[in-house]
């Protein structure tokens, strides 16, 4: 690999010890097609450098990268799996093969899914299907250009084996998936130590997270509780981004929530074509358990397990006072997150809380587009709303409460960005997936797979462009 002064290898977690992990070798894959490559995330980490062959070595055969990991590590872990502790799980069809330090200084770890399989496999043959790997690459994308803290697909590689799946028509294509994400230790990776009674390395991983992502906490009296604390009011964020981002994880289980609060692990996941805070991403969640509007209610949920984990580290007294910051920290997020996506600042106005929850119950009345609402009255523009292929909603008399509270905190029109002189926003609902997907299935066509990344890159821009006029207003 040509040298980059951006590559700065971290190999951290090894330095852990043998407790919480163990080395693992990929699958041989009998073809490597080239899918995806995310150049913007490759330049931020210093691999923008790597040849097409240097980046099939790495990331299909994976070969260790330079001054990294001798050897992939396949994370032991447990967790609650729709609400039932299951202690057999584990890293079953992935592992960490490097981390990197990208120019802010975050330690970033390179992850896999489908890349085999691993002592945690049980009876899964370790891989990931074409379709499950093109799904998490949109994802990804859509939740990056929606401004939620999501890992980013760094590269999707067609490994040319066939899959049966039950899910799925089969037998159907095979796929390595790179994810770039901040962090892979998951609650489910202390309660596996809970669970062990092992207090010691509870109390390592602890000092090791703090160390590793909470480097301010270094000089906190209680580290552990204040540790948990900052934990729960980051996962409070993210449940709010996904709520004004209108997306439907689907899989909320202590395995799937991580301790820098980044989404991750796109499996059966949904975008909202409208408010329902009943609907759901996975078919086997037939309780709703993690419906949309139980999100922040399945990660406050989660959180209470990871508090249970640390109680041999911290007093349980501080810890519920750390947990109690969860509503707090949700409801402070639902406000700016939902007014940044509309271009709006925080404060301005009287109730902001209100008002968005007023928001929402008319969002979820109507049935409005959910997109397309914020699409039309980005910085509370009603010259924009009333040109509107939506425009008959907003001259409703009960429109006239929001009508009001966005004319309450308006600083002026849209960003002045292309994008938002279409008149349909770019969204990812189901049916846009399917039609992705469909030409990559019936003829290898990926045209609309790269469209539709063109289009998201478009709408990051220009949401991009909003945040920053957002804050600019509350400065």
């Amino acid at each position: 690999m040509p040298a980059s002064p951006r590559y700065r290898p971290a190999p951290l977690f090894a330095t852990l010890g043998p407790e919480f992990a163990d080395p693992v070798a990929a699958a041989g894959f009998p073809q490597l097609i080239l899918r995806h490559r995310n150049n913007e995330w490759a330049a931020r980490i210093g691999l923008d450098t790597l040849s097409p062959a240097e980046w099939l070595a790495h990331f299909g055969r994976f070969e260790p990268l330079s001054g990294n990991m001798a050897a992939p590590l396949a994370m032991r872990y447990h967790g609650h799996q729709f609400r039932t502790y299951n202690p057999n799980i584990g890293d079953g069809r992935g592992f960490l093969f490097a981390q990197v330090r990208d120019g802010a200084g975050r330690l970033l770890d390179l992850g896999t899914k489908g890349s085999g399989q691993t002592p945690y496999s049980r009876f899964g043959d370790g891989r990931l299907t074409l379709k499950g790997g093109v799904r998490e690459v949109l994802a990804a994308a859509m939740l990056e250009a929606r401004g939620v803290y999501t890992s980013k697909a760094l590269s999707l590689i067609e490994t040319g084996e066939a899959l049966t799946r039950g899910d799925e028509p089969s037998p159907t294509r095979s796929s390595v998936l790179v994810r770039l994400s901040h962090s892979h230790i998951r609650f489910g990776s202390f309660q596996r130590l809970a669970y062990e009674q092992r207090p010691d390395l509870t109390l390592q991983l602890i000092e090791h997270v703090a160390e590793a992502y909470y480097p301010d906490l270094a000089d906190a009296p209680d580290l552990p509780a204040a540790l948990f604390g900052e934990i729960v009011e980051a996962n409070a964020l993210l449940a709010a981004s996904w709520m004004a981002a209108g997306f439907v994880h689907g899989v909320l289980n202590t395995d799937n929530l991580n301790v820098t609060g980044e989404s991750f692990d796109y499996g059966p996941w949904r975008f909202l074509p409208h408010v329902d805070p009943a609907f759901t991403a996975a078919y086997f969640d037939e309780t709703g358990l993690y419906a949309y509007g139980r999100q922040a209610e399945a990660v406050s949920w989660a959180l209470a397990q990871l508090g249970g984990a640390f109680l041999s580290a911290a007093p349980q007294e501080a810890l519920e006072a750390a947990l109690a910051r969860f509503g707090p920290a949700y409801q402070a997020a639902i406000v700016a997150r939902t007014l940044a996506r509309l271009g709006l600042p925080t404060g301005r106005a009287k109730d902001d809380l209100a008002f968005v929850q007023a928001l929402f119950d008319w969002l979820a009345e109507t049935r409005a587009p959910f997109d397309q609402f914020f699409h039309d009255w980005i910085g509370a523009d009603a010259a924009r709303a009333a040109a509107s292929p939506e425009a008959a909603r907003y001259a409703d008399a009960g429109f006239s409460p929001i009508r009001e509270g966005l004319e309450a905190r308006a600083t002026g029109s849209a960003p002045a960005h292309p994008y938002f002189q279409r008149p349909r926003p770019v969204s990812l609902v189901i049916d846009e997936v399917e039609a992705v997907w469909a030409p990559i299935a019936a003829r290898d066509d990926w045209s609309a797979f790269d469209a539709k990344l063109e289009e998201i890159a478009e709408l990051a821009a220009a949401e991009q462009l909003g945040r920053h006029a957002n804050v600019a207003s509350e400065a």
